[in-house]
C-alpha cells in the first residue's frame, strides 16, 4: 500500500484539540488585547478633542463669526438703505418730470382739438 491507513482516517486526539485550544485561546487573547488598544486609543482622542481648552476655542470662534456676520449685516443693511433711498429720489424725480411731460402733451392734445373743431 501507497498510503498507511493510520494516515487516510486522521482522527483528532486529545493532544491535537488541546493544541487547537490553546492556539484559539492565544489567538482570542491578542484580538482582545488589540480591541482594547485601539479602544484606548479612541477615547485618548476624543478626550483630547473634547477638552475644557478647546471647548471655548470653539465658542470663541463661534463668537467671532457671529460677531462677524452681525457686522456684515449692518453694512449690507446700510448700503441697501442707501440705495433705496437713491431708487426713491429718482422714482420721484421721474414722477415730476412724467407730470410735467402729460401736463405739455394734455396743452398740445387740447390746442389740436381746438383747431380741428374750430374749422
Amino acid at each position: 500500500m501507497l498510503y498507511k491507513k493510520g494516515n487516510l482516517y486522521h482522527r483528532p486526539t486529545q493532544e491535537n484539540a488541546q493544541n487547537f485550544s490553546e492556539k484559539s485561546k492565544d489567538s482570542t487573547a491578542k484580538i482582545k488585547d488589540g480591541a482594547k488598544n485601539v479602544i484606548d486609543g479612541a477615547k485618548e482622542k476624543i478626550n483630547e478633542t473634547f477638552t475644557d481648552e478647546n471647548i471655548e476655542k470653539v465658542k470663541q470662534k463661534a463668537t467671532e463669526f457671529t460677531d462677524d456676520a452681525k457686522e456684515a449685516f449692518d453694512i449690507i443693511s446700510e448700503k441697501g438703505s442707501e440705495f433705496a433711498h437713491e431708487a426713491a429720489e429718482h422714482l420721484a424725480d421721474f414722477a415730476e418730470d412724467a407730470q410735467e411731460e402729460i401736463k405739455e402733451a394734455t396743452a398740445r392734445v387740447k390746442n389740436f382739438l381746438k383747431k380741428i373743431t374750430s374749422k
